[in-house]
């Protein structure tokens, strides 16, 4: 059995061992700095495997050592928001935890697949391709499948249907400038665009993109995690089946729309290496334009980071 190393115990890590352990397909070891916080995680799962009947073992660690040889690892460590904070504020403080975290990982498990969950998703994926030296197709954002996730759920709700007759397709950026193409949803194959107005598909886009600050400010205490957890476990799976799967991930961008260097979400084939292949949906003008602007913002957050210089010495729209 293949083994999944997950960084960080807090809520993310955690519920994503969790769902993990329901798949009963890998075993997991969960990483955190906290003496005994990841032990008394796993052991408290571990004592749901009678009833809930895991197959694969779970345990925690503090010795990042334990990852070695990992198929897969899942970048959930760092801090997450407050109410009245935007994903960029974490920026500085969570780059300087990939920072020491990359090269490790790269040293511990050279060919794994990297999983970044760790916010602000586009800018820390990016980054950990640089440090860690992998490939751009074995670090791969959550992003893209957080934010077509909690579309699905909207579009559902809106009109009454399973949540499994539902795809939608969501690119760019993971914050509120994040680019819902609703030509590209549909349920059972049906095209959304004959199924609802154009103003009740532009409110569930709203919906969509403010979905992570709204629950923050409900929950008062911290980000959101089930949705997040379930998005990066099911990337887990893809990886660890080989399934071909397309699924929208953050990547870093070699030529796609022009644009190098920066980390968006596209859809891409994932099978058992990362990332296959990439898919472009055709953009019109506007989408275009769009996504150039989010290139340049995140270009903008890297230069005050102190990570502007890029592989291939550009930065942002072509």
């Amino acid at each position: 059995m293949s083994q999944v190393s997950i960084l960080g115990s807090g809520n993310v890590g955690a519920n994503t061992a969790f769902f993990i352990a329901e798949t009963g397909i890998e075993d997991v070891i969960l990483y955190d700095i906290q003496e005994g916080l990841a032990t008394g995680k796993t052991l408290d799962l571990m004592e749901a495997a009678p009833i809930r009947k895991y197959r694969n073992r779970l345990s925690g660690a503090t010795d990042l050592g334990e990852i070695a040889g990992s198929q897969v690892v899942v970048l959930a460590a760092g801090r997450v928001r407050k109410p009245g904070m935007k994903r960029e504020d974490l920026l500085q403080e969570n780059s300087r935890l990939v920072d020491e975290l990359a090269p490790e990982v790269a040293r511990l498990a050279p060919e794994a697949v990297v999983i970044v969950a760790t916010e602000p998703v586009d800018p820390i994926t990016r980054r950990f391709a640089r440090r860690s030296g992998f490939p751009r197709n074995r670090v791969l954002g959550v992003g893209g499948c957080l934010d077509a996730t909690r579309l699905r759920f909207a579009i559902a709700r809106e009109l009454g249907v399973s949540t499994e007759n539902v795809s939608a397709l969501v690119i760019g950026r993971h914050s509120d400038s994040m680019l819902v193409l609703p030509r590209y949803c549909s349920v059972s194959g049906v095209p959304l665009t004959q199924l609802l107005p154009a103003e009740r598909i532009a409110a569930l886009a709203r919906e969509t993109a403010g979905a992570g600050d709204l629950i923050v400010q409900m929950a008062q205490h911290s980000s959101a995690y089930y949705a997040p957890s379930a998005a990066v476990a099911d990337l887990v799976d893809a990886v660890h089946m080989d399934l071909g799967r397309v699924l929208c991930v953050s990547l870093l961008l070699e030529g796609e729309y022009g644009l190098r260097d920066v980390a968006l979400s596209l859809p891409a084939v994932i099978g058992r290496e990362g990332v296959r292949r990439v898919f472009l949906p055709h953009l019109s003008a506007e989408e275009q334009a769009v996504l150039e602007h989010s290139a340049r913002e995140l270009a903008a957050l890297a230069a005050s980071s102190g990570d502007s210089e890029g592989r291939g010495g550009r930065g942002g729209a072509a």
